[in-house]
């Protein structure tokens, strides 16, 4: 589909701010009006759409904050619980749990990018994680995993949608935690996530489909990390 619009804008609504597209409400693909709790979200999805030239095909990649909002409002809101385990479940085999044995300079840099995390994540939610050395499965403390859960279930339906986007792509519920509470910037969090494969292109080289698949993990993290950022860290109270 071709843009068909030409101007964006934002305008108060019950629940917050919703887009225009030529002064009509923007709709999700489950046919939703688009609202968002905060008037940066708001006027940032204005802007990618703004941003679409004229007469250009809408490619969904180029609008990863409406379809982090869109994914919220279709399927979270009807699946949130649901989407918590689906989040959630990641503490029980997180990536940064999961060390090499050797060489000694891989074991070095994850122990100094993912021990950290896993500290803070103790603190912060007193959810300690164990460590495995190599490729044998370690079974979490059940209240480390079920604070963890806690601390997924504590976002809104959108704040939520972005977590489990992050969550996923990263491999880590640790690191999408650490994005959503400031701990990690984007960048951070995108060379965690990629200990290993960086470690592996700085021995053997690069190919362009490796290439082109940490391209889109790291805009997938950027855009997750933006998101939560504009939505100020929205939470359910109470």
């Amino acid at each position: 589909m071709k843009r068909f619009y030409k101007e964006t804008a934002i305008e108060a609504a019950e629940g917050g701010f919703r887009v225009l597209l030529d002064g009509k409400p923007m709709r999700t693909p489950a046919k939703a009006i688009l609202v968002v709790p905060t008037k940066p979200l708001a006027e940032a999805i204005a802007a990618e759409w703004s941003g679409v030239p004229d007469k250009a095909e809408i490619n969904a990649a180029h609008l990863p904050l409406t379809r982090l909002a869109a994914t919220g409002l279709d399927r979270v809101v009807p699946r949130r619980e649901e989407v918590i385990a689906d989040t959630a479940k990641y503490a029980g085999s997180d990536l940064l749990c999961y060390r090499a044995t050797t060489p000694v300079s891989l074991v070095k840099l994850q122990h100094d990018a993912w021990q950290p995390l896993l500290d803070w994540v103790a603190e912060r939610y007193g959810a300690r994680l164990k460590v495995a050395e190599g490729i044998s499965f370690v079974d979490q403390p059940e209240q480390a995993l079920a604070n963890l859960r806690d601390a997924v279930s504590g976002h809104a339906d959108l704040a939520l949608s972005a977590l489990y986007n992050l969550t996923h792509t990263a491999g880590s519920l640790v690191i999408a935690l650490a994005v959503a509470e400031g701990r990690l910037t984007s960048e951070a969090a995108f060379a965690a996530a990629q200990v290993d494969e960086l470690y592996q292109i700085e021995r053997w080289g690069d190919d362009p489909l490796a290439a082109k698949h940490r391209d889109g993990v790291a805009k997938d993290i950027d855009a997750g990390a933006r998101f939560l950022a504009l939505l100020e860290h929205a939470r359910l109270r109470g």
